[in-house]
């Protein structure tokens, strides 16, 4: 921290989380046992505006026209603090909670994969506690709450920032589930999510299969075609793929509509844009090879992210004062019963992410990384980063489930609702609503948090991937 006084406004928001925090673990492990898709989260937002209500907050419902994004606002005039918080889930990752090896409680159905009901929770629970820390000091601010649907490639965020919800903000806050608790050098993919769908001919696949073109043959050979640029990319791009419709079940048809779903990342927005162009072409090689249509339909996109250095010194001063999330013996046995299902390959690259030495029979990491520790690989994409070209914007990553946990696993779903969880989401709450409460009682890491953020867009034009043609893919969860 700064100054003493400093150090005292934070104690202070953080005795307030203390205090409201078991109402959220519940709000958490609710949401955890309620698992919904992209833009479908209809529960879950319900939970989330219930709390909202419950605390005193003004609410904007159906923001951006999505049916599940909803601002929760308090306080008046000065900064705009906005706290971002999610609550979607994943297919196909239904794990009992506690089991050590795979369990699903509904075959095939979803599962909190990414911690996402721990992510909402913690971001209300900080918003939470700014509100009330706004009205007990009588300050001039306010806190807003922003539940994000579909991070999960819906980019709800980005269609909230081409709606405009973030104008007027003045700083972003956000946190995510780990291994370790930090914050990392701000690097994330762009990315846009694309179908291709391909129109042919049906016919019978014995008497007549001269008359037929095949939507599945130019699937197939667009895959062989991306396969083949993965050569001639940069090294941070990526390129993956899902078919979403095969055509058929019935191999004695010629398929005559096929689509498969191709999520494109690269390091920059230019180079992303530059990489679709490039797979955009090989779509319509596998079309004329195959004499068939192919239609092109943009689902999503996100920004890379944007650091801001004032408030990620901010965020790391108040972990460090914080210290880890204080696990105790329970808390390492138990996740110690889950790195036995995990290779040595996953244990070692969740420290190599961060640049950090392994260390023998560590379960839970209870310390504070390096700021900026990371890597420009293994990274994925977030529509945070749409949000970080409109406002400035930081995020830590708290350490709630065991050391070596792959994201988007069975694994990572078991622990959500254990003692361990709540405790890092308790670290993320308290260093969030410590920026926010640093922000509120210095207005000079306010300007130079504006200063950083505006000498870089002044050298970064920024276009929105959402372009005003993209619908929201509101039906995306139905395949």
């Amino acid at each position: 921290m700064s100054s003493s006084k400093d150090a005292s406004n934070s104690k202070e928001v953080w005795r307030r989380i203390d205090d409201k925090a078991p109402d959220y673990f519940a709000l958490s492990d609710r949401i955890w046992h309620m698992p919904e898709l992209n833009y479908q989260e209809v529960r879950s937002a319900a939970e989330h505006r219930s709390m909202l209500e419950r605390e005193g907050f003004r609410i904007s419902d159906k923001v951006a026209g999505l049916p599940t994004a909803l601002i929760g606002e308090a306080g008046e005039g000065g900064p705009v603090i906005a706290i971002m918080g999610e609550y979607d889930a994943l297919p196909g990752l239904s794990q009992e909670a506690g089991v050590a090896a795979v369990s699903p409680v509904e075959k095939g159905g979803n599962g909190h994969g990414c911690g996402h009901n721990m992510l909402g929770s913690a971001s209300l629970l900080a918003a939470a506690a700014i509100k009330d820390y706004l009205a007990a000091n009588g300050l001039k601010g306010r806190v807003r709450y922003y539940g994000c649907p579909a991070e999960e490639g819906g980019s709800a965020k980005g269609f909230m920032v081409r709606a405009g919800a973030f104008d007027d903000v003045d700083i972003a806050l956000c946190w995510h589930p780990a291994s370790f608790s930090g914050v990392s050098r701000p690097f994330s993919l762009a990315c846009v999510e694309v179908e291709f769908t391909f129109t042919g001919r049906a016919s019978h696949a014995a008497a007549a299969p001269h008359l037929g073109r095949s939507a599945l043959d130019a699937v197939e050979l667009m895959h062989i075609g991306v396969n083949y640029l993965r050569e001639h990319m940069p090294s941070t791009a990526r390129v993956h793929y899902a078919i979403i419709d095969a055509g058929g079940i019935a191999p004695n048809v010629v398929q005559a509509t096929a689509t498969t779903r191709q999520l494109i990342r690269a390091a920059t927005l230019s180079e992303m844009w530059e990489l679709v162009a490039r797979v955009k072409k090989i779509a319509e090689g596998a079309a004329l090879m195959t004499e068939t249509q192919v239609a092109a339909r943009q689902l999503s996109g996100d920004a890379n992210l944007v650091g801001n250095r004032p408030l990620e010194e901010a965020m790391h001063a108040n972990l460090q004062a914080l210290g880890g999330p204080g696990f105790d013996a329970a808390d390492q046995a138990f996740a110690a019963g889950f790195q036995k299902t995990l290779s040595a390959e996953d244990i070692a690259a969740s420290y190599a992410r961060l640049g950090l030495a392994p260390r023998q029979g560590e379960a839970l990491n209870d310390e504070i990384y390096p700021l900026g520790a990371g890597s420009d690989t293994s990274v994925g994409s977030t529509d945070v980063g749409t949000v970080s070209w409109v406002v400035p914007t930081v995020q830590c990553r708290t350490a709630c489930y065991a050391v070596g946990t792959p994201g988007h696993s069975w694994q990572l779903v078991a622990q959500g609702l254990a003692p361990a969880a709540h405790k890092g989401l308790a670290l993320a709450a308290k260093a969030m609503a410590g920026v926010a409460a640093d922000v509120l009682n210095d207005p000079a890491l306010l300007e130079a948090a504006k200063d950083a953020f505006a000498a870089f867009r002044a050298q970064n034009p920024f276009a929105n991937p959402i372009t005003d043609d993209v619908e929201p893919p509101l039906d995306m969860a139905a395949h």
